[in-house]
């Protein structure tokens, strides 16, 4: 009983780390490189606006039946335990991807790691869409040599992270100046010379 146990602990952890390697692999080659299928269409808009995440019943609808196709062959091979643990990791590692990578836009950093993963995903936002591909962890890309280290990450002014920002100044909070500059829109200004052409005759 407890070896059964450990084995389908094992089988979970397998799946884990299999998503992983799925999570790198649909980011990397199914969202930048062959971007034409239904993840690259979602993640091109991502990209294009940073405040857009696919709906959920998108998510859904293609999680479930992926998940039901890997639970067969799992099941087939490893047997009804450990098939189904190990589809359980892999889902479970999944949602963990899910809201860590809302999180990553959506809430500043609490910690080391936390403020380590955003910049390592920002700098794929901002810097370069090649490189760090990985969301959860830097794993693949090391492994893939796509890491880039990231310094300070010059974030476009219309693609700011509210909690970026110092509601007060409008500038990059104190705290988090080491890490990120707002890349300002270049306003043109109008020639007063210019003007007077187009303002006709003065009365």
């Amino acid at each position: 009983m407890i070896t059964q146990a450990l084995t389908a602990l094992l089988a979970a952890l397998l799946g884990a780390f299999t998503w992983s390697f799925a999570e790198y692999a649909i980011h990397r080659w199914l969202g930048h490189l062959y971007t034409r299928n239904p993840f690259g269409h979602e993640h091109q808009a991502h990209h294009r606006q940073a405040h857009y995440f696919s709906p959920t019943f998108k998510k859904v609808a293609v999680a479930a039946p992926a998940l039901l196709l890997l639970a067969v062959p799992a099941t087939l091979l490893a047997g009804p335990l450990h098939g189904a643990a190990f589809t359980l990791g892999f889902a479970a590692f999944y949602t963990t991807y899910e809201l860590t990578h809302r999180r990553l836009h959506t809430r500043p950093p609490t910690g080391p790691w936390s403020r380590f993963l955003r910049k390592h995903h920002y700098h794929h936002h901002f810097r370069s869409a090649r490189t760090n591909h990985g969301v959860t962890s830097p794993l693949w890309d090391w492994v893939f040599r796509t890491y880039a280290p990231a310094d300070v990450i010059p974030v476009p002014e219309r693609k700011l992270m509210t909690w970026l920002i110092d509601p007060q100044s409008g500038d990059v909070r104190a705290d988090l100046q080491a890490d990120y500059t707002i890349l300002r829109q270049r306003r043109s200004h109008p020639n007063p010379h210019t003007s007077e052409l187009h303002q006709g005759p003065h009365a």
